[in-house]
């Protein structure tokens, strides 16, 4: 299942060159999580290894996100974090460049809800992070 995002990313997208996006699907645990909210920079030049936004190549009402593994002959090679969840270019192939709008700058894990101290300062410590380009990751995707 791809890594979806809401609807109100869209409308975002055409006014500012940084928008939020809220991640709905497990494709890119442990990455991202369900619920998560997203600093995208639209238009941003990609690098292997980068976790993107696009359009899904066969719903293009549909905008996803994945890390880009490896530039291709065609566009780029997308894939999921989460190996078992599927919908990356396993299943539909190289996703043509027009189709990737932007890379993912930043995450916010809103406050799921936690009552110890502990786990209060531990959210608090780890809710933003920047959302870098994984090399490790983008070698392992490459392996496959």
């Amino acid at each position: 299942m791809p890594e979806q995002l809401s609807q109100e990313t869209e409308r975002a997208r055409g006014a500012l060159p940084f928008g939020p996006a809220e991640v709905t699907g497990p494709s890119m645990v442990p990455t991202l999580h369900h619920g998560d909210v997203l600093l995208v920079h639209w238009g941003a030049r990609v690098r292997p290894g980068d976790v993107v936004v696009l359009r899904h190549p066969f719903q293009q009402d549909l905008l996803v996100v994945k890390r880009a593994a490896e530039r291709r002959r065609g566009g780029w090679w997308v894939l999921g974090d989460n190996a078992f969840a599927g919908g990356d270019s396993t299943d539909y192939g190289v996703v043509p460049e027009e189709l990737v709008l932007g890379k993912v700058r930043l995450r916010y894990r809103p406050r799921a809800g936690q009552r110890s101290p502990f786990t209060v300062v531990r959210w608090a410590l780890s809710a933003v992070r920047p959302v870098l380009a994984d090399w490790s990751a983008s070698r392992r995707f490459r392996a496959r």
